[in-house]
């Protein structure tokens, strides 16, 4: 085949590839763009999860007539003029390629006026082909307008994924550029309705403006800097970590990145603070000489490359370690010497001759020697070279009678290993409710679990994992009968949420109605829950909740039996370190045997039943 020249319609699609990938790509790029025509304020409108329309409006410098068309050509830009300026950028974008690309997948219509000028330039151009370019009314700044993304492209269009997906994808790049220039204020609106309103202002505002105030009043201050890198913005309190991973943000000289390396210097910092599985929030801000840092590694801008690494690794993970001392969320090392053994210290002065002990023994003695004198064994002792005849107890040195209490002895057994240790066919088989099986008195153990006969036998059960297992049968039998059982509040209890938390709790609300919850939105941030689920306790509503966000907006594609069992999960997780009273045992006890399993819902053992022969063998 013979080599050709593509023609620019061609090539722009093509490039499209990597610069539009959603329409997402588009909000980014174009609020980018706002950033850098000097804009105080964006506003960026969405429809149909971006496929029918993505609009940015800013208030910028604007462009003039000859720049407004020339800015769709390929490789036209402001941002660079040579070779030296790839390597020191501080603007945003794709520099040339965006525009043209945007604009040979979709209908774009571009209004654009300049303090200098008194009418505005309005352009449209229908994938990738100039249509008009006309003198219009509008005010200083440009208004973008992108519709029917992918119109010409149906593959690309028919590979977008679901209109939820979409729709979070643009409000996850509409926060990350908000979140990085709080000096400039933002709107969103979904639908032509407002999602955020995001006034001029500091950067703990901001936060608690995009992520909630809940999350922005237990941040602590990070502030430090050095020869290779600044560092300014805020981690979480330790005890305030949470499962949700969207509450994490890296920034580099004004321009978000993903960092998995940077991301471990932080864990790095809060080791042994949080328990497995939760990631504390951070929102941290790096400032790095422009020639010691790429950001060309990835196609999207959303990777860097450093060229000092290690060292910016050991600085993160330090400043965050010293802000979580400085305000106390570290406790300070305590020195405390109770129980500990004193070596007194040596006396030289009282210094003494030791020599080395002699042993007492009877060269003369003989066990096997037959008794002569009165049907006793005797044997002679010697103690420092003289003898003597005398009984052998004479020999016998009592042991210091010593409480076991006292004796530095340790039995350590986690019944929790022991249970796992005993995973089984058979347990999950067990029916506790079948005749000749029922529970015969209740003993508390430490550490959760509760000892107790059944059947002539012996069952260990973890109380927590039973006090689960019970409550999701519960749930679910409850959401299949069309019914549920609420706890109304003496005093509504107010949670401040982010815009889109409050959107998909909106979005959900048959599933909350369907376990108990009763709420209203008070205004565009804040929640209050009249009634809750029966069993949920009031202290673990703030967390129950956001794990059933977080839930929903991973299984956005699941079935409704799905999504609803998921839920009732999470729900019966809630309340286990209450401690019960032997009534309440003996009525968990109970349930626990109606269950007709012995194994929680995400596959954990509640029960392990010990055979009398099993009892034998252990204490053999």
């Amino acid at each position: 085949m013979r080599i050709r020249v593509l023609p620019d319609s061609v090539a722009n699609q093509i490039a499209a590839g990597e610069v539009v990938g959603s329409p997402s790509s588009v909000v980014k790029e174009m609020t980018e763009n706002a950033i850098d025509a000097g804009a105080t304020l964006a506003t960026v409108n969405f429809r149909a999860d971006g496929r029918e329309l993505v609009q940015v409006i800013d208030n910028g410098c604007g462009m003039t007539p000859a720049d407004a068309r020339l800015a769709f050509d390929k490789h036209a830009t402001s941002k660079i003029t040579s070779l030296d300026d790839i390597y020191t950028l501080s603007t945003f974008g794709f520099r040339g390629e965006a525009l043209p690309s945007i604009a040979a997948v979709a209908e774009v219509e571009l209004t654009t006026r300049t303090a200098e000028d008194e009418l505005a330039t309005q352009i449209v151009i229908e994938g990738g082909e100039f249509r008009s370019q006309e003198l219009v009314v509008a005010p200083m700044g440009s208004n973008f307008k992108v519709c029917n993304l992918f119109y010409n492209v149906p593959a690309r269009r028919k590979f977008l994924e679901s209109s939820e997906r979409e729709a979070g994808k643009i409000k996850t790049e509409f926060k990350r550029v908000a979140l990085c220039h709080p000096e400039v204020a933002f709107m969103l609106y979904k639908d032509d309705a407002p999602l955020y309103n995001l006034p001029v202002s500091t950067l703990r505002g901001r936060i608690g403006a995009v992520m909630g105030r809940g999350v922005a009043s237990q941040l602590l201050e990070v502030a430090t800097e050095t020869s290779i890198v600044k560092i300014e913005g805020y981690v979480g309190r330790p005890e305030m970590a949470k499962k949700r991973k969207e509450e994490q943000f890296f920034f580099v000289n004004g321009r978000f990145f993903k960092s998995p390396y940077l991301h471990k210097a932080v864990m790095n910092a809060y080791e042994k603070l949080i328990p497995a599985g939760v990631t504390p929030s951070y929102f941290l801000y790096l400032t790095v000489d422009t020639h010691k840092v790429d950001v060309n590694v990835h196609p999207q801008k959303t990777e860097v490359k450093f060229s000092e690494d290690s060292e910016i690794w050991q600085i993160v993970s330090a400043a965050v370690r010293e802000s979580l001392a400085k305000t106390g969320a570290v406790p300070m090392m305590d020195f405390d010497d109770e129980g500990e053994v004193q070596i007194p210290v040596f006396d030289s002065s009282r210094e003494r001759g030791f020599e080395e002990p002699r042993t007492a023994y009877n060269p003369f003695y003989n066990p096997f020697a037959e008794e002569q004198n009165g049907g006793g064994t005797e044997g002679h002792r010697s103690v420092g070279g003289g003898s003597s005849r005398s009984s052998l107890a004479d020999f016998a040195v009592p042991y210091p009678a010593e409480p076991v209490g006292e004796r530095e002895r340790e039995f350590e057994s986690s019944m929790s290993d022991f249970i796992e240790g005993h995973r089984d066919v058979t347990q999950g088989a067990f029916e506790l409710g079948a005749e000749g099986c029922d529970y015969r008195g209740v003993l508390a153990l430490a550490g959760g679990y509760v000892a107790t006969s059944l059947g002539g036998r012996l069952a260990i059960v973890d109380v927590a994992r039973a006090r689960q297992l019970v409550l999701y049968k519960r749930y679910i039998s409850l959401l299949d009968g069309g019914s549920s059982v609420s706890q109304t509040l003496l005093f509504p209890e107010r949670l401040v949420l982010s815009c889109d938390d409050v959107e998909l709790l909106d979005a959900n609300a048959d599933y909350f109605a369907d376990f108990g919850f009763e709420y209203s939105v008070t205004d565009s941030n804040s929640v209050e829950f009249g009634a809750l689920p029966a069993d949920l306790p009031l202290a673990e509503l703030e967390d129950v909740l956001y794990d059933m966000l977080d839930s929903l907006r991973e299984g956005v594609d699941m079935t409704r039996a799905r999504r609803r069992e998921r839920l009732a999960l999470i729900l019966s997780r809630t309340g286990g370190t209450k401690e019960l009273s032997e009534q309440e045992l003996v009525a968990l006890l109970e349930s626990l045997a109606e269950c007709g399993s012995t194994i929680t819902p995400d596959g954990r053992v509640v029960v392990r039943v010990l055979e009398s022969a099993e009892l034998k063998n252990m204490l053999l």
